[in-house]
């Protein structure tokens, strides 16, 4: 491979010339030959992105000219560019079939090593198979296989492998040919899943059959998630898989994942009955209790999977979880409570052997749990358990009832508190308005328009006193200013004393009439003085 990387005689790699370029470009074999006949060292020209002329016609597809290179200079076969791309990957990439097909007639006809050139890998691991697959070209991938089957061994930085692809794009006369090879890769990149996980995403059952009974230890392999191929299929409820991997081997029902997690769990997490029954059907006493001592009913509870809790507690082998208490005391009731789902609730109240005084760690029954949910006392939800649970422990009535008592004092201190906040948002502005046009409209009562009057008898009076227009203005300006301070003295008092009101309803609309009324009296104090206005440039 490292005569094709350098040019003749250890020199340095010498620049592709342009001439030579632009036959490549568009396939002029002719001009080629003729530049060829002069210097043949000329074909080992590359460009600053390390392509030679072979690089450069089969991004272009022209087969007549790779021909015709390859039989000037054969060394160009193997020379990779700064992608670590061989000509035969480049064809590949940009989907040139039929170039791709005759390149690799080239490569098994030519010596060893030049031949070991195909299993070229470029800059992100992938060789020629991983490309025709991933672009689609089943018929060239097959070709591949055939020529060269430790191309099938091949993984990319993500520990991609071409099984992998084939598996993900479904092509099944692939991935049966690769299967034949004991040594094929089967990962499936950076999550550390292998061929088996994308059958089951994918729901390929053919696949599973031939994996569960050629390479049947992928089924045990675990991604980074620590989920095993089984436990997709239990999650994504793939039925039809799931029963293909117990017939197969039913001891797969009892693997766990991390911490212990059962199948059972996976079931009860997504709700998926019908993989819990496929389950329990093929391994009746399959896990159901994880390392904190969750069982499968406590998953369920809590992600409010009501179905599959009625599943559980129709079950005859999983009935006796009702009452079994996890790590830290807590029953499913318990959980129950605390979701404040009534559905869920009744079903486990329903259930002939629950025991509702069944104490936690900390010594509470599941009634209690309602305190730590005393911001849903509002609901409908709330309040319907409290009565199941009420009816079911009649001994804790009065502590539910308590309870209740204490939910609604709380739901009415947040609404004061609400109010407080609204009605000190609404006194703030309000006051700063009505201390601004209380200050305008007190100015106005002494910068009077006309001024006052200098005549005997009259010193010190409006000259226009007598004016109706006048004594309109006087009036509105003195309500306006009067009912300024008014409404200033309300925010006061409200701001100051509004611990004692209820709700924001009272407050509000007191104050909102307040700004409406000096806001009139200020209107029509203005359209007064306008008219004074005019009356004195009259005089």
């Amino acid at each position: 491979m490292a005569s094709g990387t350098s040019s003749p005689r250890g020199q340095e790699p010498q620049q592709l010339d342009k001439e030579l370029l632009k036959a490549a470009k568009y396939g002029d074999s002719t001009h080629m030959q003729a530049m060829a006949s002069h210097d043949r060292n000329i074909l080992h020209g590359k460009t600053l992105q390390g392509n030679t002329c072979l690089h450069i016609s089969c991004i272009y597809g022209h087969v007549g000219f790779c021909k015709d290179v390859l039989e000037l200079e054969d060394s160009l076969i193997s020379a990779v560019n700064l992608d670590e791309e061989t000509p035969l990957i480049t064809s590949v990439r940009n989907g040139h079939v039929s170039l791709a097909s005759f390149l690799l007639g080239r490569h098994c006809s030519v010596h060893h090593g030049l031949r070991q050139a195909i299993l070229q890998q470029d800059r992100y691991g992938f060789n020629a198979l991983h490309h025709a697959i991933s672009n689609g070209q089943k018929d060239l991938a097959l070709e591949l296989i055939e020529a060269e089957p430790a191309l099938s061994q091949a993984v990319g930085k993500h520990n991609e492998s071409p099984m992998f692809f084939a598996v993900m794009r479904n092509f099944t006369p692939v991935y049966e040919k690769l299967l034949q090879n004991p040594l094929s890769a089967c990962s499936g990149g950076q999550h550390c899943q292998n061929c088996l996980h994308a059958a089951v995403m994918n729901g390929d059952q053919e696949f599973v059959k031939l994996i569960m009974k050629k390479r049947p230890e992928l089924a045990r392999e675990v991604d980074t998630a620590h989920e095993t191929p089984i436990a997709l299929a239990v999650r994504f409820n793939k039925i039809g898989i799931l029963q293909l991997m117990l017939e197969h081997d039913s001891t797969l029902g009892y693997l766990t994942g991390h911490n212990g997690f059962p199948l059972l769990h996976v079931a009860a997490h997504r709700g998926q009955v019908a993989a819990a029954r496929m389950l329990l059907e093929h391994c009746p006493d399959a896990p159901y209790i994880e390392s904190d001592g969750l069982t499968c009913l406590h998953i369920a509870v809590w992600f409010d999977q009501p179905e599959f809790v009625e599943f559980v507690l129709r079950t005859p082998i999983l009935r006796k979880l009702v009452n079994v208490q996890d790590n830290n005391g807590k029953t499913a009731l318990h959980n129950a409570v605390t979701k404040c789902n009534p559905r869920i609730v009744a079903a486990l109240l329903s259930h002939v052997d629950i025991d509702a005084t069944l104490l936690d760690n900390h010594s509470r029954p599941a009634s209690w749990e309602l305190s730590d949910v005393t911001l849903n006392a509002k609901t409908l939800n709330w309040n319907e358990v409290a009565m199941l649970i009420s009816k079911a422990n009649p001994q804790n009535a009065s502590v539910l009832h308590n309870l209740q008592v204490q939910a609604k004092r709380q739901m009415t201190d947040e609404s004061r508190k609400n109010a407080k906040s609204l009605t000190q948002t609404y006194t703030s502005n309000t006051s700063l308005v009505a201390i601004l046009i209380a200050t305008i409209t007190f100015a106005a009562a002494f910068t009077l328009p006309g001024g006052y009057s200098n005549d005997a008898g009259s010193e010190g009076l409006p000259i226009m006193s007598r004016n109706f227009a006048f004594q309109a203005f006087l009036i509105s300006d003195v309500l306006a200013m009067c009912s300024s301070f008014a409404v200033a003295f309300i925010c006061i008092i409200a701001s100051l004393f509004n611990w004692f009101i209820h709700g924001a309803r009272s407050t509000c609309p007191l104050v909102s009439d307040c700004n409406l009324c000096y806001g009139s009296f200020t209107a029509h104090s203005h359209k007064a003085a306008g008219r004074m206005a005019y009356l004195e440039a009259q005089t």
